[in-house]
This record gives C-alpha cells, structure tokens and sequence, in this order.
C-alpha cells in the first residue's frame, strides 16, 4: 500500500526547497585582506558577512533555524514564527519568514538601533518591545504560545542547527578562500559571542578536521560569557550588553567554552574605536561588534610580532556600520551613554605607529 504524504509535508519540502533555492542563488562573501602596521609578517583578514541578502552574519544562522525547524516538524504552513532578538539575527528571520509566507514576531530591547528595526518591518516582521532585556525570552515564549507559533530560540539552537564539520559552514569557507594564501591555515580565528553559535561551530570545525589554528573569543563588557570562561563552574552572570548584536546578561546554552583556547574583554568604547579605525584604514564601514573583533585581533597580533611569529588571523565583518549611524556613529549618542572612544582611537594609532601594543 501507497500512503500520500500529507498535505504539511508537501508543503515542508517545498518550503526547505525554497530555502536551498536561494542560497543557491548566492555567492560566497568576500574575504579581505586588511592593511597592517608597517614591518608587520602578521597578515589580517576579514570575511565580510554584512554582503549577505540581508545584510549580516545572522543570515547563515537565520537559514540554518529554519531549515532545523523545518526537518524537525516545528515549522508548518501559516505559523508565527518567533524570536528573541537585539536585531540583526530578527533581520534575518524576517526575511525568511517572508519567504515562506510566514508571520514574524522579533521580540527586543527598547533600546534596538532605529535602522535594524527598519529592515525588520520592511520584511513583514512586527517588533515587540520589551524595557528589560531579560525579558526578551519569557515574552517570545508567551506570543510563541498563544498565537500557537514557533520560538526559534536562536540562543539554545544555534549551535545545533549547524553542521560543524563543513557543508559549506563559515569556517569551511574561511579555510577554502585562505588556501592560496602565504599562510593558509591561520594562526588565531577570532570572533563574538551573542548566541555562541558561530564560536561552537569554529571550535569543533578547527578540531574535527585538526588544524592548529586556535579560536579567540572576544566579549564586550558586562557580559557572562568572559567569565564563564574564565572560571568554569562558577555562577555567571552579566548584563545587558552595549554592543549591539554580542553579550549575553545570562550564559546561553549555545555557548560552548571548551572549544575555545583564549578570551579577551573588550572595553565598549574601544569597539567603536576599532570600527572606526576599519574605515579610516581600510574603507570598510563595519558595526561595533566588528571593532570588539578587531580589537582582539590587534592584540594578538602585536603579541605574535613581539614573539617573532609570522602567521595569519582571520575574523569577520559582521554587519555594516550603515546600521548603526544614529547609533554609535553619532558622537552625542555615545556620550549620552558614557562612551569615548578617544582613548582606544588613540592606543590604534600608536600601534599602527609603533607597530607595538600600548602599555
């Protein structure tokens, strides 16, 4: 006997099809070259994730959540898909949703950038708002629950809905685009954490496949993730985070700290400093969250230079700068917050001088 498949099903194996069918239609992101303090044998890459469809790293977890929601029976024909999101990760499921003709609720902050939720409603997606941001998941779970919908719940997923041994993943792609390169199997990948995911998938990527590259992680102030890190097995807990799009006020069950072999702790002001110092050098006109990378890249580098160890590190480019101009591109709204940037803006320029780190 032949048994149909069910009307759902039909349309869940459209649905993924849809998905693979547009990222078919694009092209892998750029990996730039960035320029170095003079005498430098370190060489700095960014992969540029802000050249996605919707504008972000966020958009290769978007794609995975959906497709595991989909495989797993989660997501059927009509739900409300819901997510906790300080922005770019809501941006992305947006666009998603809007794909598979799907409602979208992002559950955020009051403080989320005016550009991100912008993009979200010119996806069809509705932003509620929350005043505290430890409220974001106990709200998104009770619109989950009453309108019968989907909580995509980025931060217990997402190091789940990624295959880490390669299936075209970000490290698999880092690592295909640097094999031509003096040094193609870098020394130190240095990325954030906002769900945890993008770390766990590196970590296991670098250790299924053995290379010796090691995998910083860099987190804004406040966070729980650093000491977390630090001291394993103790309480941890932060606060919300200034930099939009890493740091969590709580650990998250996608963080996975014992595939990281380093951590740093980026002040916020030197994150915008660093974004800064991307464009002034480099033309490239990045978010915050690119500068809290770069600002760890700087470090190991310089550390590397000092040791007389020549080398590769590679990080990313999370989203574009245009996101954040009303935001941390305005000097009055950094200082309405406490931020200067000064200071760091002035530690870049004389390591770019002296090629050495300050202090």
């Amino acid at each position: 006997m032949i048994i149909p498949p069910t009307q759902s099903r039909r349309w869940s194996v459209d649905a993924i099809r849809r998905i693979e069918a547009d990222s078919n239609r694009s092209a892998d992101t750029h990996l730039f070259e960035i320029p170095v303090p003079s005498g430098w044998s370190v060489k700095v890459y960014l992969k540029d994730e802000s050249t996605h469809r919707t504008g972000s790293l966020k958009h290769r977890l978007a794609r995975s959540l959906f497709l595991f929601g989909l495989v797993n029976g989660w997501i059927t024909r009509g739900m409300t898909i819901v997510e906790a999101s300080s922005g770019s990760t809501a941006v992305s499921e947006a666009y998603f949703a809007q794909l598979l003709d799907l409602p979208f609720v992002a559950v955020m902050p009051r403080s989320t950038s005016a550009e991100k939720i912008a993009l979200i409603e010119q996806y069809n997606g509705r932003c509620h708002f929350v005043d505290d941001p430890s409220e974001v998941y106990s709200a998104a779970e009770e619109i989950a629950r009453s309108t019968g919908g989907h909580y995509m719940d980025q931060f217990t997923y997402a190091e789940r809905a990624t295959d880490w041994r390669g299936n075209n993943n970000i490290a698999e792609s880092m690592f295909g685009q640097l094999k031509l390169e003096d040094y193609p199997v870098p020394e130190w990948i240095v990325v954030g954490a906002g769900t945890g995911g993008t770390s766990a998938t590196i970590g296991r990527y670098i250790r299924y496949h053995r290379h010796a590259t090691r995998l910083a992680v860099v987190d804004p102030e406040n966070s729980a993730f650093f000491p977390a890190w630090r001291n394993p097995g103790a309480p941890a807990v932060g606060g919300p985070s200034r930099i939009e799009g890493i740091g969590r006020p709580r650990l998250e069950p996608s963080f996975v700290p014992a595939v990281i072999d380093h951590m740093i702790q980026v002040p916020d002001a030197a994150s915008v400093a660093a974004a800064r110092h991307l464009y002034q050098s480099a033309g490239l006109h990045a978010g915050p969250s690119t500068g809290t990378n770069l600002w760890g890249v700087w470090q190991l580098g310089a550390q590397m230079e000092a040791e007389g160890r020549a080398g590769s590190i590679v990080s990313l480019m999370c989203d574009s700068g245009d996101r954040y101009a009303a935001s941390y591109g305005d000097d009055g709204w950094l200082a309405s917050r406490g931020l200067d940037p000064a200071p760091a803006a002035a530690a870049l320029a004389e390591l770019f001088e002296t090629g050495r780190w300050p202090g």
